[in-house]
């Protein structure tokens, strides 16, 4: 089986000790709080398509915008693999505001909603919210489980 990869992209706004997420409301991932993001378009660059992702999400425009991991991640029986950058960003202009696709909203570090969200957000959303720089990989067993992973840190990507 030949494998594919997907360019993908994934922006959580961090401001102080809180992080802005959007609950998914439609297509994959549906029903999970997650970051901002998606497909990277073809003749576009991975960090125009976080901004654009995220203010057709959140309609929000971020004013400073730093990559902070790579995750590739893998499911039984999917020769696809979904290749995700990860980005950090402190400061936007706008208001978080709902659209067709995601429901925006404000948690404190403490009370992210890891049951809520996909699990391999556990693992690294500490090293996201400590300020290091990341590489993974995660491979599923449908959507909940996973089944075998790694995760270091890096200090470029």
């Amino acid at each position: 089986m030949t494998q594919t990869r997907k360019i993908l992209t994934l922006c959580i706004v961090h401001e102080g000790e809180r992080v802005l997420l959007g609950m998914k409301k439609r297509g994959f991932g549906a029903g999970r709080w997650n970051g901002f993001g998606g497909k990277v378009m073809p003749g576009e660059s991975i960090e125009a398509a976080a901004r654009r992702e995220t203010r057709e999400e959140a309609v929000i425009d971020l004013v400073d915008l730093e990559k902070v991991g790579v995750l590739t991640f893998s499911f039984e029986g999917n020769p696809e693999l979904l290749e995700v950058h990860l980005f950090k960003a402190r400061t936007f202009r706008g208001a978080p505001t709902e659209t067709e696709e995601m429901r925006p909203a404000w948690f404190a570090q403490s009370e992210i909603p890891f049951d809520d969200m996909w699990p391999d957000d556990r693992y690294w959303m500490p090293l996201f919210l400590a300020d290091k720089k990341f590489e993974g990989r995660f491979h599923f067993s449908g959507s909940d489980d996973i089944l075998e992973h790694e995760l270091h840190e890096t200090t470029s990507l």
